[in-house]
C-alpha cells in the first residue's frame, strides 16, 4: 500500500499535498494582504482637517474600520482553510491523524515531528524539512498504533511483532520506526551456504511468540495455505521435489522455465513464496531471488533467512520497494489472489509489470481461479499487457485448503514486451 507524509502543526498530523486547494488559500491570503495595505494607505494619506477634534474623530474611525476589516478577513481565511482542508480529505479519501488525543503515545508524536534541514533548502531535492511517513490507514487503527509505539525509549522492545503484523495487514504500512532494541533469538545450529538450503531448521532459531504452534513438528502437520502444505519439512514429503519434478501438467520445471529466458535470468522476485523453496532451487542455479512473505500462522521470514535466502517482510498492499525494470523473473502463485475488487488485482499486476525488465519472464504458478468466470477475468487482464505466452496450461486441482473440490488452475510463463 502507498504511504503519505504527515507533519505536526497545531497538534494534528496533516498530509502534505500540492493541490489546487493550497493554491487557493495562497491567493486568498495575498488578496487579504493587498486589501489591508490599501485600507492602511487610505487611513494615513487622507486629507488633514483643520479642526483637531474632527481630525482625531476621523482617525479613530478609520483605525476602527481597518481593525474590523482585518478581523473579518482573518476569520474568512480561517473558515476557508477549514473548508478547503475538509474538501481535500473528502476528495483524496483519507482523514488526518489527530495527535492531540490523550491516548496517542508520546513516541509516535516524536517520530512524526518534522525536522528542518540545518542548512535550509536542499539544492538537489528541493526539500526544506524531513517528514516521517506512516500508512494513511493508520488513522483508523490509532489505538493499536499507539500500543505498538508504547515502549521505553532505548530499552528492550516489547515482544509484539504480532501487533506490528496486525497493523500491516490492516493497511497501516509502512510502520513508524521505534527507538528500542528488538528481541534477539540465538542463531545457533545454522548450516553454511549452500548446505543450508535443504537442511532442517532448529526450533530454537525462531521466535514462536504469538503463534499457535511452538515447533516445526507442529507446523508440518498443518495445511497453512495452498502454497504451504508441509512446506517446513525439507527432508520428507513433497517440498524437496517441488520445481524439479512435476506431479501434474500445471507443474513447470525450473530448468525448463530458465531455458525460455535464454540464459538471461540472473535475479528474480517470488511473491508470497511460502518457506522459500523456489528461491532455494534458483540459488542452486546461481539465480538470486527475493521472497516476499509475512509471518501468518508461521515464522516464514526467519525460516527463509535460516536457509540462507532473502526474505522481504511485505504485504501485497504495499508498492514493491524496487526501482523499475530490475527483475529478470517474477514468480507468483495463489498468493497473488488478493481478493476484493478486480481493480486491486489490476494495481498489483501493474506493479509486477513495473519491476519486471523488458523481455523478462512472469511465471504464474498453479493459480486457483475458483471458477471459469474468474479465469476469464484474469485472462483478459493479462492480455491487456501484451505479454507473449511462452507456456499456458489450464487444468484442475483439488483445493485441499479451501473448498476441498476440484477447481480451475492456471499456470503460465509470460514474456514482457519491449514497449516504446
Amino acid at each position: 500500500m502507498g504511504s503519505v507524509s504527515l507533519k505536526i502543526g497545531d497538534g494534528t498530523a496533516r498530509f502534505q499535498r500540492a493541490t489546487l486547494c493550497s493554491s487557493a488559500v495562497n491567493i486568498l491570503m495575498i488578496f487579504s494582504v493587498i486589501t489591508t495595505n490599501l485600507f492602511a494607505l487610505y487611513a494615513f494619506t487622507s486629507p488633514k482637517h483643520p479642526q483637531h477634534l474632527l481630525h482625531h474623530h476621523h482617525a479613530h474611525k478609520n483605525i476602527s474600520l481597518i481593525s474590523e476589516q482585518v478581523s473579518l478577513i482573518l476569520r474568512e481565511i480561517d473558515l476557508s482553510q477549514k473548508k478547503l482542508a475538509q474538501m481535500e480529505k473528502e476528495l483524496l479519501g483519507y482523514e488526518s491523524l489527530d495527535l492531540s488525543r490523550p491516548n496517542i503515545a508520546s513516541e509516535l508524536k516524536l517520530f512524526l515531528n518534522r525536522h528542518q534541514l540545518p542548512l535550509g533548502k536542499d539544492s538537489r531535492t528541493g526539500i526544506t524539512e524531513m517528514v516521517s511517513s506512516v500508512g494513511h490507514t493508520c488513522e483508523k487503527n490509532s489505538d493499536l498504533l499507539s500500543q505498538f509505539m508504547s515502549y521505553k525509549a532505548f530499552g528492550p522492545c516489547p515482544d509484539d511483532w504480532s501487533v506490528a503484523q496486525k497493523l500491516i495487514l490492516r493497511g497501516c504500512e509502512p510502520l513508524p520506526r521505534r527507538r528500542c532494541f528488538a528481541k534477539t533469538v540465538p542463531k545457533s545450529g545454522l548450516f553454511p551456504f549452500p548446505d543450508s538450503l535443504w537442511k532442517p531448521v532448529g526450533n530454537k532459531t525462531v521466535n514462536w511468540s504469538g503463534l499457535g504452534c511452538k515447533n516445526f513438528e507442529c507446523l508440518n502437520g498443518k495445511k497453512l495455505s495452498r502454497d504451504c502444505l508441509g512446506c517446513f519439512d525439507l527432508l520428507h514429503g513433497n517440498e524437496n521435489a517441488r520445481f524439479v519434478r512435476a506431479k501434474s501438467k500445471n507443474d513447470f520445471i525450473v530448468d525448463d522455465v530458465l531455458a525460455l529466458g535464454g540464459g538471461g535470468v540472473r535475479i528474480g522476485f517470488d511473491i508470497g513464496g511460502g518457506s522459500g523453496s523456489f528461491a532455494a532451487r534458483m540459488a542452486e542455479r546461481n539465480v538470486t531471488v527475493i521472497t516476499s512473505t509475512l509471518n501468518v500462522d508461521a515464522p516464514f521470514s526467519e525460516f527463509i533467512a535460516a536457509r540462507g535466502l532473502f526474505p522481504l517482510y511485505l504485504s501485497l498492499d504495499h508498492r514493491f520497494p524496487f526501482f523499475d525494470n530490475v527483475f529478470d523473473l517474477v514468480h507468483a502463485s495463489s498468493g497473488l489472489d488478493v481478493g476484493g475488487k478486480s481493480e486491486k488485482l489490476e494495481f498489483l499486476m501493474f506493479d509486477i509489470d513495473r519491476v519486471l525488465t523488458p523481455g523478462g519472464l512472469f511465471w504464474l504458478d498453479n493459480f486457483f481461479c475458483a471458477n471459469e468466470e474468474k479465469k476469464q477475468a484474469l485472462t483478459r487482464l493479462i492480455e491487456r499487457f501484451g505479454y507473449k505466452k511462452l507456456k499456458w496450461v489450464v487444468g484442475e486441482k483439488v483445493d485441499s485448503v479451501g473448498s476441498g473440490k476440484p477447481e480451475v488452475v492456471l499456470s503460465a510463463v509470460l514474456q514482457k514486451p519491449v514497449r516504446a
